[in-house]
């Protein structure tokens, strides 16, 4: 827990921004948008997605990382992590049915306590081997992970503003207003 107490910290001091209000979420029973695979037993508030036990909720508003994982953390929640390739396409596919496009997107992974050692910042355990050809590279001192770079799969990068994604593992039901 320190470490990634000290993780999410060093991801905070490179991001030095404050934290951007996003829209509110409506709370409430069921989502329109399904996503399909998975277990989809799962009551979400409006505007969230379902799918294996969890809800996701993707935010269109440009934060860097520390500020997109405050924000989720707010809500009682974090960025979302990825356990299996089967919800990574299920994340990409409700972001490209809300979108129709594949924009980069924040997920929760971040090495920044050690270079290499990779971690979600809900604090689940990271077995994840989907990312980019050549990913991750540590290119300008990436430390974050992101989702969608060029349509593909998954690439680090830090400091830069992008949309993201917000999960809960308590079927939606963490969510404060903020």
């Amino acid at each position: 827990m320190k470490m990634l107490t000290v993780s999410l910290l060093v991801c905070a001091m490179m991001a030095w921004t404050t934290a951007a209000a996003v829209p509110e979420a409506e709370t409430g029973e069921g989502t329109e948008l399904s996503i399909q695979g998975g277990n989809s037993h799962v009551a979400c508030p409006t505007g969230w997605t379902g799918y294996n036990d969890r809800c996701f909720i993707y935010i269109p508003t440009e934060m860097t990382w520390a500020d997109a994982e405050k924000n989720c953390q707010d809500r009682g929640g974090n960025l979302a992590s990825v356990h299996s390739f089967e919800e990574h396409q299920a994340i990409q596919g409700m972001i490209l049915i809300l979108t129709q496009a594949y924009p980069l997107t924040w997920l929760g992974g971040y090495d920044a306590a050690q270079e290499g050692a990779w971690f979600w910042s809900d604090g689940t355990r990271f077995q994840f081997n989907f990312w980019d050809e050549g990913q991750p590279d540590n290119r300008a001192n990436a430390h974050c992970m992101l989702m969608n770079f060029g349509g593909k799969q998954i690439y680090s990068f830090r400091n830069i503003f992008l949309f993201f994604v917000s999960k809960s593992d308590d079927n939606g039901k963490f969510y404060k207003d903020v």
